[in-house]
């Protein structure tokens, strides 16, 4: 019971950021296929919205559960907050760009398109979180 305790703090942000990073893309994937699906959304736009609510959402339990950030002072969150949001546009304009290739241009189905996109998102989040975003730094005062 000890050594499967051990592992588990070894590997606490591994694998609080593998089961936030699902919670997320559950996020995204259930704003995008209610704004297709219940509200005849165009897919495109349904995209950016599910983007925008799934970085919100992303970006807090990134900080509070994942890497433990809890500094609040307005620098720290100022730069934590662009430097996450930053990342997400880049992967955000990959996926939408993707969709919008494929499906417009190669008339693959979007439902598909997107899920494919997201694996590549994901990849993408992960080494920016990891090695740009989150890095351990001393709180600025």
């Amino acid at each position: 019971m000890e050594k499967i305790k051990e592992l588990l703090e070894k590997y606490r942000e591994v694998i609080s950021y593998i089961f936030w990073g699902v919670m997320t893309t559950l996020v995204n994937y259930v704003v995008y296929f209610v704004c297709t699906k219940a509200f005849g959304i165009d897919y495109l736009v349904s995209n950016v919205i599910a983007w925008l609510l799934s970085v919100i959402f992303a970006f807090w339990v990134n900080k509070v559960y994942v890497f433990r950030s809890y500094g609040t002072n307005a620098k720290t969150m100022v730069r934590e907050f662009g430097t996450f949001v930053s990342a997400r546009v880049l992967s955000g304009v990959l996926e939408t760009g993707m969709l919008a290739l494929f499906v417009e241009t190669l008339h693959f189905n979007s439902d598909v398109v997107k899920i494919a996109a997201s694996v590549l998102v994901v990849i993408i989040n992960y080494v920016l979180s990891k090695l740009i975003i989150f890095k351990k730094q001393e709180e600025e005062a």
